[in-house]
């Protein structure tokens, strides 16, 4: 197989009914581009695993990977962007709230020295579909991430995010959050690092079944906020080895 010009990471936990239709868009919609698309199943307990199996035997560009347990959100993007092969890793969630071709976008603005690029839901000239509370809700959390840790983003927790392989490997191998404040360290840390990061309005439509619970999970991010600043304060990212995730890939019989 021709080496990947892109790696496309697609975290799935129990996603057999989501997955597909996003799945199939990204194997087919960027034309002859040599691509690798990795799916890190999150210790699903449905068909996730059987759908992309389906699937290997016409792609062989399309890989597994189980984690050992349900680890969270933050543990499957970090085992499959360091799993990934190319100068180029994005990560996208499995629900297709923002479609794959979204990526010329991000591509299009790591230029001048910018190593992350990352999807947002803020900004003019595109098209957000979602409900209100999640829209309010959304900017609550993000306002306060701003104020908290990062500066100067709008949106840290679009599922649609672009690095250099690099940076992929500095910032992931630095990562200890498992859940959904991962996005957070992850920009912290790039910012930290002093590593470029563009924040690139995209298409994003809200899909149902997500696994997120927004008051609930919210609160969570935020104490995990307060975690992160403490770990870089403190100096426990420094000299740290790639937390490792039990995982294997696995292939069809």
């Amino acid at each position: 197989m021709t080496e990947p010009q892109i790696s496309i990471v697609i975290p799935a936990f129990n996603e057999e009914a989501r997955l597909p239709r996003f799945l199939d868009s990204v194997l087919t919609s960027l034309g002859a581009r040599p691509i690798e698309v990795i799916v890190v199943d999150d210790g699903s307990r449905d068909g996730t695993q059987r759908v992309v199996l389906e699937r290997c035997a016409k792609h062989p560009n399309l890989r597994l990977i189980a984690l050992e347990h349900n680890c969270g959100k933050g543990a499957a993007v970090r085992a499959g962007m360091l799993a990934a092969k190319a100068p180029l890793r994005l990560f996208a969630d499995a629900d297709g709230a923002t479609q794959i071709t979204e990526i010329a976008r991000l591509e299009a603005a790591l230029k001048d020295g910018v190593q992350v690029a990352i999807g947002s839901r803020e900004g003019t000239g595109t098209v957000v579909t979602a409900s209100p509370l999640r829209r309010f809700l959304g900017r609550w959390f993000n306002r306060a991430v701003r104020l908290g840790a990062i500066r100067g983003i709008r949106d840290t927790q679009c599922g649609f995010k672009l690095f250099t392989a690099e940076a992929t490997k500095k910032l992931f191998g630095l990562a200890r959050e498992d859940g959904f404040a991962f996005d957070v360290e992850v920009l912290y840390l790039a910012r930290k690092l002093g590593m470029g990061i563009a924040e690139v309005p995209v298409n994003w439509t809200e899909i149902a079944g997500s696994k997120v619970r927004l008051m609930r999970d919210g609160m969570r991010m935020l104490k995990s906020v307060l975690r992160i600043r403490a770990r870089w304060r403190t100096g426990r990212y420094e000299g740290r080895e790639a937390k490792e995730t039990p995982a294997r890939e696995i292939t069809p019989a």
